[in-house]
């Protein structure tokens, strides 16, 4: 599906090529003078894992790892492996080449649902409703909008708690719904309250997500960032997104780079 600019939405990028049994092209290419963006490699490495899953069986968690930069400009390649298919769980393994060049690994899970409890221990923040709040741009990312509320950390340089949706209609087919919320988590935002006049997050080094619940994303909803440490130059920071309702559709984990502001480290322009 296209704009009627021309421009690629949201669902260009996960419609993948099969190129042969367990072998995914992404073909929707764009100029971008950053790297590729981490969130819609491990999108589309998530899109490429569940076409080999049998059907009713949606992803539950994925641990990615972000090896170099990708470049928008060029067709990805991804490659899946079968771990396993059990009677309940199926697993994959899935690398992100272009060239011969390995940009991302990941593993993921896939589960059949089940029947049981259904009850978590934190609640929904008091935020005001998406509607009321200022727009917020969404830089680098297709079909989506934002809007910010009151800031949990005052003065950071970048938000770490926004709304968002998707501006384009979803199917439903709950692996692009978890692929589109896979792309919107690796916004990266979570180690703000930390910069400093010195030191600042640069490139994501690995990415981990849980899905608890299936959740519209094409309909609001809040990612709530929670820094936790930078040492050694490493930070983490771990998030949850909600329905706008207040259901707790995912938690993700992920580590960045922290170093020296202006060192290699930053998205810089392709050579």
């Amino acid at each position: 599906m296209q704009t009627t600019t021309g421009a690629p939405t949201i669902l260009d990028l996960f419609t993948l090529e099969e190129v042969e049994r367990d072998l995914y092209r992404a073909n929707t290419v764009f100029d971008d003078p950053f790297p590729l963006y981490g969130g819609q490699v491990a999108g589309q490495a998530l899109a490429a894992a569940g076409a080999t899953v049998p059907e009713g069986r949606p992803p539950h968690s994925l641990h990615g790892y972000y090896l170099r930069g990708g470049d928008s400009a060029q067709p990805t390649l991804f490659r899946v492996d079968r771990d396993r298919d059990g009677r309940s769980y199926s697993a994959r393994r899935v690398t992100a080449l272009q060239g011969d060049r390995v940009v991302s690994t990941m593993s993921c899970s896939f589960s059949v649902e089940e029947d049981g409890p259904d009850a978590e221990a934190s609640g929904m923040p008091d935020v005001p409703d998406p509607t009321t709040l200022p727009a917020a741009p969404m830089p680098r990312l297709f079909s989506m909008e934002g809007s910010l509320p009151p800031a949990p950390y005052p003065g950071s340089e970048w938000p770490t708690r926004f709304w968002a949706r998707c501006t384009v209609d979803l199917p439903e087919d709950p692996l692009i719904h978890a692929c589109v919320l896979t792309y919107l988590s690796d916004i990266s935002t979570g180690l703000a309250p930390y910069h400093d006049e010195t030191s600042a997050s640069g490139s994501s080094l690995d990415h981990a997500i849980w899905f608890h619940r299936p959740i519209p994303m094409d309909e609001w909803v809040l990612m709530d960032l929670v820094p936790h440490s930078v040492a050694r130059g490493r930070g983490f920071y771990h998030g949850m997104i909600r329905t706008a309702g207040g259901t707790l559709g995912a938690t993700i984990a992920q580590e960045a780079l922290f170093r020296a502001r202006g060192s290699s480290v930053f998205h810089q322009p392709r050579r």
